[in-house]
């Protein structure tokens, strides 16, 4: 039985060693694996050091705090105090068949309400917005960042363009300084600040997607579409915003989104600050636009173009037609030219052409980089304006229909087949507006007398025995009849 025990002991203290000697190995062995962990660990933060002497940003993958990240509230600051909510109200006529019948004014309107956002961009109360955000409307007020609160006055606006100027009685205002929208870049982080859905101040991020980006979104005929095409969130309210970059600078003018439920849905779109920067001089200095023309139909060329005109190199804008008498026609284009770029800037779509040409005025010369066959060659171009010369477009007002006009272009005659006419470039609180006639209208004939100047229209009314029977055509070919009771 002694022996037995003894057997049993120095079994059990043979087992015991061999598991001690198999816990210290695997223990050193352990030991040994987190000695090459904590040389991996070392080697990596030794390289990130060395990473980082050399201006490398840093960045720790798998942790809870990356050493390298984006900041916008620099430019967030600088931008928001200068962002104004917009609001605009206007009455909305309640027309009866009575009213319709005998072409009389609708005794009862119904107040209509919208919003918007505007831009400060002086530090005396001049405020950029979209022409669509204050359209129609009777009283527009200014909401500051600080709650305090406005009547504006409405200075000028382009509805090529979209862009409207308002001015406010103040002084020392917040403002955004322009930018150079020339200078974005795809892929640039921007910022996008306005009120939409009414809450107001609301700052979104997104990067430049694309430029020169045309839409099809605006009805005017003589329309300008070159957007800023961004993913930052934009939302209904938010129109008439800021686009600034991550400096805090005004690179354009929140305008549009794409979207099939009227929300947004991925892509925004805003007008160039170049092209804003223009509009909003001559809207100071004359009240409206003054708009440069070449003279020429021009089309994108894409590669079912480019084939069935035998073209090889798809780049440029093709010259489809030439005006007689136009600016191309005297600087020698003809049809089948391609332009390839204005004034040094590289254009390959009819939007980027229209917008670098935007910012000239009639009577301004440009220098086009065209090619004919092979040949490429340069010509100096005098911008005209739609009349075919390179003067000052000014419209004359008739304050009692609420509406100012100006003589309808040999083009747009020629175009819409009528032989006089005078058209309606801006329509405000009155006459006009009540019975519905709307800004572009071109008014050919009153009272059964054709119309050629705003003289015609005055000597009209002065024989007139109290109201006006008025016959005309819209640009997109729509003709139109109106009673207005003067």
């Amino acid at each position: 039985m002694k022996a037995k025990l003894l057997l049993f002991g120095f079994i059990s203290g043979l087992v015991g060693s061999f598991v001690g000697m198999m816990i210290f190995f695997g223990i050193y062995s352990h030991s040994d694996q987190n000695a090459d962990k904590h040389d991996l660990v070392m080697d990596y933060y030794n390289s990130h050091n060395q990473k980082t002497e050399s201006n490398a940003t840093p960045v720790l993958f798998g942790m809870n705090e990356p050493a390298g990240t984006l900041d916008f509230t620099m430019a967030a600051d600088k931008g928001m105090p200068a962002v104004v909510h917009v609001k605009t109200q206007y009455n909305q006529p309640n027309y009866t068949l009575y009213d319709f019948m005998f072409g009389t004014t609708p005794r009862y309107s119904t107040p209509v309400m919208s919003s918007g956002s505007g831009v400060i961009i002086s530090d005396d109360g001049y405020i950029v917005t979209n022409n669509h955000v204050i359209e129609n409307a009777e009283i527009i007020e200014i909401i500051l960042n600080n709650k305090k609160s406005y009547t504006a006055k409405l200075v000028g606006r382009d509805a090529a363009t979209d862009i409207a100027l308002l001015k406010i009685d103040a002084e020392n205002l917040p403002f955004i300084n322009y930018g150079n929208s020339d200078d974005i870049k795809i892929g640039e982080w921007v910022l996008a600040i306005g009120n939409p859905f009414n809450l107001t101040s609301t700052v979104t991020a997104g990067i430049v997607s694309a430029k020169a980006r045309n839409i099809n979104i605006m009805s005017d005929n003589m329309a300008i579409e070159s957007f800023i095409q961004t993913d930052a969130a934009v939302n209904p309210g938010n129109s008439g915003g800021a686009l600034i970059n991550t400096k805090g600078e005004l690179i354009g003018i929140n305008t549009a989104i794409a979207s099939k439920t009227g929300s947004f849905i991925g892509y925004s779109f805003a007008i160039p600050v170049n092209i804003v920067r223009k509009i909003v001089a001559d809207l100071v200095e004359f009240g409206e636009v003054q708009r440069a023309y070449l003279g020429l139909d021009m089309i994108d060329l894409d590669a079912q173009i480019a084939k069935k005109l035998e073209i090889e190199d798809i780049e440029g804008v093709y010259v489809a037609g030439v005006w007689t008498d136009g600016a191309g026609e005297k600087a020698g284009v003809q049809v089948g030219d391609i332009i390839m770029a204005v004034n040094s800037s590289v254009v390959n779509s009819n939007s980027e052409l229209l917008e670098h040409l935007s910012r000239y005025r009639p009577g301004d010369e440009v220098s086009l980089l065209m090619k004919r066959g092979l040949m490429p060659r340069k010509v100096t171009v005098k911008l005209q304006n739609k009349y075919g010369d390179t003067g000052l477009v000014k419209s004359q007002s008739i304050d009692a229909l609420g509406a100012k006009f100006e003589p309808v272009s040999d083009y747009d005659k020629n175009r819409l087949r009528i032989k006089a006419g005078i058209q309606v470039t801006d329509v405000v609180a009155g006459k006009f507006a009540v019975n519905g006639i709307q800004k572009g209208f071109i008014i050919v004939r009153v009272n059964n007398t054709y119309v050629n100047s705003v003289e015609d229209m005055m000597t009209i009314m002065q024989n007139s025995d109290g109201g006006l029977y008025i016959e005309g055509i819209y640009p997109n070919g729509k003709t139109a009849y109106y009673g207005v009771k003067l």
